[in-house]
């Protein structure tokens, strides 16, 4: 039976989960796995990858989120950064979670081999830290543009804590909507 690949740590957020990478290090660099379907099932990821995405981000301190797909086509994500450094920030918007609209953030970087695993649910984001950061995200489900939705990320209900004042936000990113008093979260 070989090693297992990963570390899985919980966070304060039930099913939201830090995955470590375990390299298998030499004199030539290192060796990383991604994703094994066995091991990440085990930490809660049970559907078959749908969508692999890459996105580039050139300035420090530019954000991007907090995106989320409504039922049916909620999604789990694994969140990865294969360049650079970034603040990841994934929102609990689960109905009748104990941690409804509580957040919680990682350092993902390049060095570091950490990835995040973001359950069904959640709003995800991120501040770049470095110039030039690229991510990789595994999707559980394909994009689905009529069941789309974000929060603003400076919706001061979630008093998301950017570790560095915002230098770029897309114009569609900075409309986003703020969360609602009736707003009651995506029942799974």
């Amino acid at each position: 039976m070989s090693q297992p690949r990963f570390e899985f740590l919980a966070t304060p957020l039930s099913g939201l989960t830090v995955v470590l990478r375990k390299p298998l290090e030499d004199d030539r660099g290192f060796f990383s796995r991604f994703y094994c379907a066995q091991e990440f099932e085990k930490a809660g990821f049970r559907k078959p990858i749908a969508q692999i995405n890459h996105s580039f981000t050139r300035k420090k301190g530019a954000v991007r989120g907090l995106h989320f797909q409504y039922p049916p086509h909620v999604e789990s994500k694994v969140v990865s950064c294969l360049r650079g450094e970034v603040f990841d920030v994934a929102v609990d918007l689960r109905k009748n979670s104990s941690t409804f609209l509580r957040w919680h953030a990682e350092i993902l970087s390049a060095s570091n081999h950490k990835s995040l695993l973001i359950p069904e649910g959640f709003a995800h984001g991120f501040q770049t830290l470095s110039e030039d950061c690229e991510l990789i995200y595994l999707h559980s489900e394909s994009f689905h543009s009529q069941s789309e939705g974000a929060l603003n990320v400076a919706d001061s209900m979630l008093e998301i804590d950017w570790p560095m004042p915002i230098t770029e936000i897309s114009e569609r990113d900075r409309l986003h909507p703020w969360i609602q008093s009736n707003f009651e979260g995506i029942l799974l």
